[in-house]
């Protein structure tokens, strides 16, 4: 993602960097601003003849939001550097101030690399920027740490730990375990009181749960809400915050005249195959293996590797369906190209890289212009009837490549 981040510094006044806690998105900004490798700090006055440092506020700090009591006033002063605005969801007042400050920066000649702002949550974030700062903020988001940032022994305990820095790069799986329990409790204890307070928090964890078990699974509000005994519109809130903090996604059905009767309903994931062990108190990969989600957790742990490749490309609108019908034909992950092309994706927790009958059967239905199936292997081979098994890290090397790999 840094050099898509870079890149839109380039081109925007305002640029929102957005992801869950914990992934990287302050260590990423720093960095990308200069101010960890080079040494030094938020706000130093540069040498003579070079411009001024980014500034790097934190808005969770009391004392960095004692800097901004009169925030026009002190903001305009500095509209000469790069600010960092961290937590930006935590002051939603400073939004119509940015909007302003952009606007007078654009009439003086300035329309690149103005703000710089982090938030925890999507729609939180969305909603505000929305009303202010419309046409001026470009969106991008950090996701968990994926396949191709990873190699030896961090790849190997990808899938199993999550993509989270803290929790992947612990020295054993007993306290990675409890790294992601702990911030599952925070999210619950800190995070759902400060986006949604009306929603009780062990409420928000046994449906979390639920979900966990029902990871990949189609998503059936009427069903979670008998399980909870409460109602369909309660449910609809609860996944809806946690899909607003990042931490689940929908992945919608494919819909086409194709004269065949389609499964309308999304598909739903955690998004970090972490936390989806952690909820359901998996500790290591011998107890992965033998679980009944083994195949779902693979699934999505391939999904979410497959749609972050995309994510910090020069392209990323490619579209992510699934496909099934009601008889059975089936495609697990459906990428639809801008230039209209899709690519068909079946995804096997299998040494052997042998497709479902349905998946022949979605094929014929859609004629994808490619077809793999994604497996437990080392080497790319020919299946037949132009499908080709692939291992992950080849075939989100092949997504990246077409869809652009961004220049630093």
């Amino acid at each position: 993602m840094a050099p898509v981040l870079r890149a839109r510094l380039r081109e925007s006044a305002c640029v929102a960097l957005l992801g869950p806690r914990q992934v990287g998105k302050t260590t990423m900004a720093l960095d990308v601003a200069g101010l960890e490798s080079a040494g030094r700090s938020s706000g130093d006055a540069g040498a003579a003849g070079e411009p001024p440092p980014p500034l790097y506020l934190d808005l969770e700090s009391e004392r960095d939001r004692a800097l901004l009591v009169e925030p026009e006033a002190f903001l305009a002063s500095r509209l000469d550097r790069l600010v960092i605005l961290d937590e930006i969801h935590r002051v939603p007042g400073l939004f119509p101030v940015i909007r302003g400050l952009v606007d007078r920066a654009r009439r003086q000649g300035r329309r690149q690399g103005l703000f710089l702002l982090l938030g925890s949550a999507g729609l939180d974030v969305l909603k505000q920027s929305g009303e202010s700062l419309a046409g001026r903020v470009s969106f991008l988001e950090l996701s968990p740490l994926s396949v191709l940032e990873t190699d030896g022994t961090a790849a190997e305990s990808l899938w199993l730990r999550g993509g989270f820095p803290d929790s992947l790069l612990t020295q054993s799986d007993a306290a990675s375990l409890r790294w992601r329990v702990d911030f599952i409790r925070t999210y619950l204890e800190r995070d759902v009181a400060q986006f949604a307070p009306r929603m009780p928090a062990e409420s928000l964890r046994r449906f979390w749960t639920m979900l966990a078990h029902r990871h990949g699974g189609l998503l059936s509000l009427a069903d979670l809400a008998r399980s909870l005994d409460v109602t369909g519109k309660t449910v609809g809130r609860y996944i809806d915050l946690l899909v607003d903090l990042l931490l689940v996604r929908r992945l919608p059905a494919w819909h086409a005249n194709v004269g065949k009767r389609l499964v309308k309903s999304p598909k739903v994931y955690l998004r970090d195959s972490g936390l989806v062990h952690a909820l359901l108190g998996i500790a290591d990969e011998e107890s992965l293996l033998s679980h009944p989600v083994v195949g779902a957790s693979w699934e999505g742990h391939v999904l979410e590797s497959l749609l972050t490749a995309i994510a910090t490309s020069e392209r990323p609108d490619v579209q992510p369906y699934f496909y099934r019908t009601v008889g059975g034909a089936e495609i697990d992950l459906l990428l639809r190209w801008p230039d209209g092309d899709t690519w068909a994706i079946e995804i096997k927790r299998s040494m052997r890289p042998k497709p479902d009958r349905g998946f022949h059967e979605a094929c014929a239905d859609l004629d994808p212009s490619r077809r793999f199936v994604v497996f437990d292997g080392r080497e790319r081979v020919p299946v037949g009837s132009g499908v080709e098994g692939i291992p992950l890290r080849d075939l989100a090397l092949e997504v990246r490549a077409r869809a652009g790999v961004p220049r630093a």
